[in-house]
């Protein structure tokens, strides 16, 4: 397994970016077909009882996930940072105070889980047929939040020094042994969805445990034994900082998504299915630039930290560009292909509902490169030490998306179409926000800093 990490303050910048983001998009592919594989398993086999429940409970995981990967991707952002600037004894201090928040915040929520599992289930609304199967599946896989944790913990560390492989390489170990262990324990063990939790928090564990190992056999930074880290308060107070609000931001997106879903379940279930379907083409049309800008962040983070003025220009204009002609590549297959991409959910004869689904592909799916530019601020705004300001982005561009939706769904001449046009009107206003905060305070960011390229 590669050791390599890519150096990202010297040498080539979009090749180094480019090197750097394709295991994060790979990985993120894998995590999706994982997600299918495991909802066909358990549909085939467990019946449409048992897939509502995990599928139910899935919505939940991804809350709590988001949270993990927030403060896990803040506090790799402070170690970018330092890395960038060679401060070896910064990166240690800041892996000492990030392991004892974090890790802190994570055993006080899995003891919270575990000990509020019916409560959780109660307050998700469960129907009382389905409240059982929930109740089990989530008290097992509530014990895998610490391998959650420990896994994205190590994934973040190892790009923040420019080693994206190692995390993808553990990942699909992990996706591979999730899938073998569903089938032993559903059909041989006949566990049920307790089985199906089982061998997720198994599969999770695994890769977590092997990832931690590999992290410090091969990187001796991130070790914290032979009391040679003293730790400050401004340590402690950096990494609540920057992980507090990536976590805020994490956890608002997902927020505001699901205020959305509410409103589109009030027309109906032909929009309920139409929308749910589009979304998860969504997943994979603008999953890559969502990659690319947590990348561009890392690159980013590095050379300010190195105080590498000229690189980060160069850098930003390289990512505007590669941005752009994906998502406008993307864009184009979407709306040429979107009546065949609903198709691959429905039936020929569900025409009502494909024709929703086309309309929103269209709408939607014509204006990525909006999303592509809003990845690449958040990520810039996060590693020039400026994270409050990809929160505020993030609160701006949902908040605004909401208001509209909600807005222009009550005008009858809109109606649900409101709601797929608000989207890519948030993207837009936010997107020039950005721009415009950053043209304000362009010189202050890069006062005293070199234009070297290398």
């Amino acid at each position: 397994m590669t050791t390599r990490t890519i150096p990202l303050t010297t040498g080539s910048i979009t090749g180094s970016m480019l090197r750097f983001a394709w295991p994060l998009m790979l990985g993120n592919l894998l995590q999706q077909c994982y997600n299918i594989a495991d909802t066909l398993i358990v549909g085939r086999f467990l019946g449409a009882d048992a897939l509502a429940a995990v599928g139910s409970a899935y919505t939940l995981m991804v809350f709590l996930n988001s949270i993990f990967i927030g403060l896990c991707m803040g506090s790799g952002a402070v170690v970018s940072l330092q890395y960038g600037a060679g401060s070896l004894d910064g990166v240690r201090r800041s892996v000492a105070a990030s392991m004892l928040l974090i890790g802190g915040v994570t055993l006080v929520l899995n003891v919270a889980a575990l000990a509020g599992v019916g409560a959780v289930v109660r307050a998700l609304q469960t129907p009382p047929e389905l409240y059982g199967l929930m109740h089990d599946y989530l008290y097992v896989v509530f014990f895998g939040l610490v391998a959650t944790f420990l896994y994205n913990y190590y994934a973040y560390l190892l790009r923040a020094i420019g080693n994206s492989v190692a995390p993808l390489l553990f990942l699909a170990c992990s996706v591979v042994l999730n899938i073998g262990l569903d089938f032993l324990f559903i059909l041989v063990f006949h566990t049920g969805v307790a089985g199906a939790a089982a061998a997720t928090v198994i599969a999770q564990f695994v890769s977590a445990i092997g990832l931690c190992l590999y992290a410090l056999r091969h990187f001796p930074l991130f070790r914290l034994g032979g009391g040679t880290v003293r730790l400050r308060r401004r340590d402690f107070t950096q990494i609540l900082s920057y992980s507090s609000l990536t976590c805020i931001q994490q956890s608002v997106m997902n927020f505001g998504i699901l205020m959305v879903q509410g409103l589109v379940n009030s027309f109906g279930a032909p929009v309920m299915a139409a929308f749910a379907a589009a979304v998860k083409v969504d997943s994979f049309a603008y999953m890559p630039v969502q990659d690319f800008g947590n990348a561009f962040s890392t690159f980013i983070a590095q050379n300010y930290g190195a105080g590498k003025r000229g690189r980060i220009r160069r850098a930003m204009r390289s990512a505007v560009v590669v941005t752009t002609l994906f998502s406008l590549v993307v864009s184009l297959l979407v709306f040429v292909f979107a009546r065949p991409l609903m198709g691959l959910f429905f039936s020929a004869g569900e025409t009502e509902i494909i024709g929703i689904g086309v309309e929103y592909l269209r709408v939607e799916g014509s204006f990525y490169v909006g999303i592509g530019y809003l990845f690449l601020l958040y990520g810039f705004y996060r590693a020039v030490r400026m994270p409050g300001m990809s929160v505020v982005l993030t609160v701006f561009s949902l908040g605004l998306r909401v208001a509209l939706a909600y807005g222009l769904a009550a005008i009858p001449s809109f109606g649900v179409h409101g709601i797929w046009w608000s989207i890519p009107i948030g993207w837009a206003v936010a997107d020039a926000f950005g721009v415009w905060y950053y043209r304000r305070k362009r010189a202050e960011l890069f006062r005293g800093m070199s234009d070297a390229l290398d």
